[in-house]
């Protein structure tokens, strides 16, 4: 870190512990100055990266103060009373008219599933596509189908060794972004009728891949501190014959939950012992806040029985829809299945990505784009602290780009939606997040979509709504 991101690093940590407590005031750049032997400007760059992620306020005249604690945090999820049930799903009606009514390019799209194109290297990126196709080779649109591009190959899997975790190159097969990888994923190990563990809050999209495969869900609840309940996980394996569980360990969507490692390998161990495949969707992981990218269940695995999702989209390349997955000893279903329907991604996309990979700067680019996500999501939750009702609660992921409210108990999330539409503002409300339609006063919020000065308007916006319903 540079010496201005190492002293704002500190004096959060101050503010974390308690050290620094609410309203009290932060020493003055003169003071920390001195104390940490750095010149005034460093101590200045500190105190507007604290102040942009709303750990810290200035007052005229009157120098830095620490702000008020963030609201508190959604609490550990309830274990369901009674068995696990299974449940028909019935959802894509829903999700079609919510994302339905938030096209309109004026609208601030706080409802969105994905970051803005502003935060990516568009232009550079856009180099690697011209010199991928000037310089392709022409047998290299039909040498590695399905698979993929080798040299993109080589690159997700120097990216799984940066992740600390181990991959047989021959397991990656490139697909068109990672909701196709995790399709093909769930079509290899599954046949209409057959039993899917799936999170509760989950992915919608998940949620609409069973309903067109014609398979029943089973609902695991999500801990917004620690991901899936594996004791409940456990229960539903006893009780019905699962053949498949769709889990993001890493920055779920819509909680943000994340598992530890300790619980990530557990996890792999249950689902081994049970010989039932896990699809991890992990299309989140490094666009982590901390210091080092959290590893995937796929880390823990030394069976094959975990197919890991992958894409670009989310942090480089939106629009170019290339993704991957790492599929274990189902490798060759996937390949398959692939070769059955869309045979491969786009070509000169892989190329180009492959591209930026080796030449581009990628993780200057990460660091980069994880910050501006977490400055982001500081302006959210000092907004939210600030203006919504007292009792609304809120997650606290430490990466992603999505937050997840719990409103106060009898709020219509669905109404809220229509309201907010009202105002040129999307929301996404808990009900698209569920095969049995619950979480009727939650929505989630993307704070990665809009420009960042529309954020705090639009949550002004939303806590007047909020307070009306």
């Amino acid at each position: 870190m540079k010496r201005y991101e190492q002293l704002a690093h500190d004096i959060a940590e101050m503010i974390k512990s308690g050290v620094l407590v609410p309203g009290e005031r932060v020493p003055s750049v003169r003071h920390a100055s001195r104390t940490y032997g750095v010149s005034a400007a460093t101590v200045y760059q500190a105190y507007y990266l604290l102040e942009n992620r709303g750990l810290i306020r200035s007052r005229p005249r009157s120098g830095y103060f620490v702000c008020s604690q963030p609201r508190q945090s959604l609490p550990s999820v309830q274990r369901p009373s009674g068995s696990v049930a299974s449940t028909v799903v019935d959802v894509s009606e829903l999700v079609f008219t919510v994302l339905g009514s938030v096209r309109d390019p004026g609208i601030v799209p706080l409802g969105s599933a994905f970051p803005s194109p502003a935060l990516f290297p568009m232009q550079r990126l856009s180099k690697s596509l011209t010199k991928a196709t000037r310089q392709m080779d022409p047998d290299a649109t039909v040498a590695h189908l399905p698979a993929g591009s080798l040299d993109l190959r080589r690159q997700i899997a120097q990216r799984y060794s940066i992740a600390r975790t181990h991959v047989d190159f021959d397991e990656l097969v490139v697909t068109s972004g990672a909701l196709e990888a995790l399709n093909l994923c769930l079509q290899a190990v599954t046949g209409p009728g057959d039993y899917v563990a799936v999170e509760s809050p989950a992915f919608y999209a998940s949620l609409q891949a069973l309903e067109r495969l014609n398979l029943k869900a089973v609902e695991i609840p999500v801990d917004p501190d620690g991901g899936a309940d594996l004791q409940v996980l456990q229960e539903a394996l006893a009780r019905h014959p699962i053949k498949a569980c769709w889990f993001m360990t890493s920055f779920q969507n819509p909680t943000g939950a994340s598992m530890p490692d300790e619980k990530k390998s557990a996890l792999v161990e249950i689902l081994t012992k049970n010989q039932v495949p896990l699809i991890e969707d992990d299309v989140y992981s490094e666009l982590y806040f901390g210091s080092e990218q959290p590893r995937p269940a796929k880390a823990f695995d030394t069976d094959g029985y975990v197919m890991h999702c992958g894409s670009f989209s989310k942090n480089l390349a939106p629009g170019y829809r290339v993704g991957w997955v790492a599929a274990g000893r189902y490798a060759r279903q996937v390949e398959r299945l692939r070769l059955m329907t869309t045979l491969s991604a786009s070509t000169p996309a892989q190329i180009a990505i492959a591209d930026y990979l080796q030449f581009g700067g990628f993780d200057r680019h990460l660091r980069k784009l994880r910050h501006q996500l977490e400055v982001r999501q500081n302006v959210m939750r000092v907004a939210i602290d600030q203006y919504f009702p007292d009792t609304t609660r809120v997650s606290r992921p430490e990466g992603g780009y999505f937050l997840w409210l719990e409103l106060p108990t009898g709020t219509d999330s669905l109404e809220f939606l229509k309201r907010a539409l009202a105002q040129n503002i999307s929301i996404a409300p808990g009900p698209i997040f569920s095969a049995k339609r619950a979480f009727g006063n939650c929505i989630r919020l993307n704070y990665g979509a809009p420009a960042e000065a529309a954020l705090v308007p639009a949550i002004k916006e939303l806590s007047r709504i909020a307070h009306c319903i």
